[in-house]
Parts: structure tokens; sequence; C-alpha cells
């Protein structure tokens, strides 16, 4: 502030705030900045939008822990059935079945696989080694609930 009470900037130039908050109101003109959509386009979407509510609306019960699985996009699939479980339900059953040795740890490594990772520094997480991997899901499975999934969030059709 200036010795008058004004504001100034950070270069010590003395500025109208007021004018610069208001130039930028959306408030003023609303109609100003709306995207024009085409109804076929708009439809689309509303059927699009209904159908993962429906979709969310399912409840959805763990094989592994018997509760609701909210997150069904997080979820993997039970080995003996192919039925959406938690993921932290397998990976408690990944760590469960390995005999960890000292410094190793199990890891999610992505595309429905485990690994259990070594690391020679237990304060530094950036260096580790690969002991071994943990196949989960079947790569070249595709599951029909994951499909829908796919289909519902895909933006493309």
């Amino acid at each position: 502030m200036d010795k008058n009470g004004r504001r100034r900037s950070r270069n010590g130039r003395r500025h109208n705030w007021t004018e610069n908050k208001n130039k930028n109101d959306t408030k003023q003109n609303p109609a100003q900045h709306r995207p024009v959509v085409n109804p076929a386009v708009f439809q689309s979407m509303q059927i699009q939008e209904k159908a993962i509510r429906e979709f969310k609306a399912r409840e959805v019960i763990c094989s592994m822990c018997g509760k609701p699985i909210t997150e069904l996009s997080s979820a993997l699939s039970d080995k003996a059935t192919g039925a959406p479980v938690h993921f932290d339900c397998v990976l408690e059953a990944v760590s469960r079945n390995e005999h960890l040795k000292e410094n190793e740890k199990v890891t999610y490594i992505g595309q429905g696989r485990f690994a259990v990772l070594l690391f020679e520094n237990p304060r530094d997480l950036r260096h580790f080694k690969i002991e071994r991997t943990i196949e989960w899901e079947e790569a070249d499975k595709r599951l029909e609930w994951r499909s829908e999934i796919a289909g519902l969030y895909s933006q493309i059709k």
C-alpha cells in the first residue's frame, strides 16, 4: 500500500483492482460464454450419461471380502470367477501368499501383474530390483464388466 492507502502491484505501480475484477466477470454476460452444442450430439451425451449413472447405481460385491465395490474402475478380477474384486483385497492376498525377505515389498506394476521388489536401501525407494513377478490376471482375457466400463467412458465412438 502507498501512503494514501491504495494498493500497489509487485512492481510498485498503482493498480485499480476493482476494474480488473469486473472485466473478467462472467456473470455480467453469461450467454457470451456458453458453447454451442449440436442437438444430436447433446442427445447422445444425455443417453451416455444416463447409462453411466445406471452402471454406477448397480451394486457389485467383492467375492473376497463381501463388501460393495464403489470404484469399479480400480477393481481387478477374481482369479477363479473373473468377477470384480477390490484392488486392496488382491494386494493383501498376494502379500499373504508371498514369503518376503528383509527389504522386500509387493507392488502392483500394471496390466494385472504384481512384483516383489527388493530395496537395497529401504530409505531410498527410487532404486530397486524386481525379484519376481506375479501374474494375477491373464493378459489376453477380455472381461465383460471391464469392456462395459470402457465402452461407457470411451470418448471415441
